[in-house]
């Protein structure tokens, strides 16, 4: 492997449930008395929910374990509290109340000033990070990657049942959290000073409280030297998120390595067609990056991880891609899983039980 391999993470953030599937109000309490081995355990804005991150991985094998890991112990802290760790991008039973949030003065900040919208995009999310250099190349990275974003949001679809129904939609999560004012696409950037621009009026309109706010689907990360990708689902196994984790790696090791100016695609088209992969998913169509047109989801994929093969093989990942984006055409994504067992009896519980019901998690990407 080169030595100048591009490193990466991966958050995690999931919904702690009871035993009959209902949010808990003991996510924050959860975390709190979990064992931390290796990467991180956070709070999350409401109660209901924990988060995980891993430290910085250099393989997926790496990336996978921390991943496994870490669902583990949280796993294990929610049960000793009679609770279930749940990995889907939304609660798939309706609630009563809505969630309480965590005792955090930002949290508490950001819930008095967007009201419902922070109570009720009440979402779990798996968030990417690609080390980068410099921000100027995160901004290339951001505009040469736009294209791309509606096949990579097919890979973790899992959202598909929410508050007792069939969404309709592989990722409903996708929908939910757009309504934040500083949520959706990224515009082409034509410059960092324009990228900066933007952050600096939406602070000054009070869309945003920090620059933590930004929630871009891909984004400058405030915290660390990556381009943070944010429009994921939580993965319903461990092997699907470093699945999605190491293919944006390759196409950012893809678009480093090249030259060329982006696609000019508008961010009105790049919503529209984002809209359609959270709609179908990886069973159904997608727009394909290069010419926006309709086509099977698993062929573009198959030329996604096909435009990014010479930067995988580089780094060793290649394998790992094929074969998992193998078993994920072949047995169908968290969404489509989560579909196929709400079918059976109409029952979002029996949801809750195929995504937390089992003790550990398996390994392979297609659950």
């Amino acid at each position: 492997m080169n030595d100048d391999v591009l490193t990466f993470g991966i958050e995690e953030e999931f919904f702690v449930v009871d035993r009959d599937g209902r949010l808990s109000q003991t996510g924050d309490a959860v975390v709190d008395a979990a064992d931390e081995e290796e990467g991180e355990l956070q709070q999350e804005l409401t109660r209901s929910q924990a988060e995980s991150a891993t430290g910085i991985c250099t393989t997926h094998d790496e990336a996978e374990h921390q991943l496994t890991t870490l669902r583990a112990e949280l796993a294990r802290s929610a049960a000793r509290r009679d609770c279930r760790l749940l990995p889907s991008g939304c609660a798939p039973l309706s609630e009563t109340a809505l969630p309480a949030i965590t005792p955090n003065p930002r949290y508490e900040r950001m819930a008095e000033h967007f009201g419902a919208t922070a109570r009720t995009s009440h979402t779990c999310g798996c968030h990417v990070h690609i080390a980068i250099p410099d921000r100027e190349t995160g901004i290339r990275v951001i505009n040469h990657i736009r294209p791309f974003l509606p096949a990579l949001l097919t890979v973790t679809a899992n959202s598909a049942i929410c508050d007792g129904y069939d969404t309709g939609y592989a990722s409903w999560r996708y929908q939910q959290w757009n309504r934040w004012p500083s949520a959706g696409s990224p515009p082409l950037f034509a410059s960092l000073d324009h990228y900066d621009g933007i952050v600096d009026a939406w602070l000054r309109a009070g869309a945003i409280l920090d620059r933590a706010m930004v929630y871009w689907d891909v984004r400058l990360s405030e915290k660390q030297p990556t381009v943070e990708f944010r429009f994921a689902d939580v993965a319903a196994t461990p092997g699907e998120a470093v699945l999605l984790g190491v293919l944006i790696r390759g196409l950012v090791g893809t678009i480093l390595a090249s030259e060329g100016r982006p696609a000019d695609l508008s961010n009105e088209v790049l919503r529209a067609q984002i809209w359609r992969a959270s709609r179908e998913g990886v069973s159904g169509r997608c727009p394909h990056f290069r010419t926006g047109d309709l086509a099977p989801a698993s062929d573009v994929l198959d030329d996604v991880v096909t435009f990014a093969a010479g930067a995988l093989e580089e780094i060793g990942d290649l394998d790992f891609v094929r074969d998992g984006y193998a078993r994920l055409v072949a047995e169908g994504s968290g969404a489509d899983r989560q579909r196929a067992r709400f079918e059976k009896r109409r029952r979002a519980e029996d949801v809750v039980d195929l995504l937390a019901g089992r003790p550990g998690f398996r390994r392979s990407p297609a659950g």
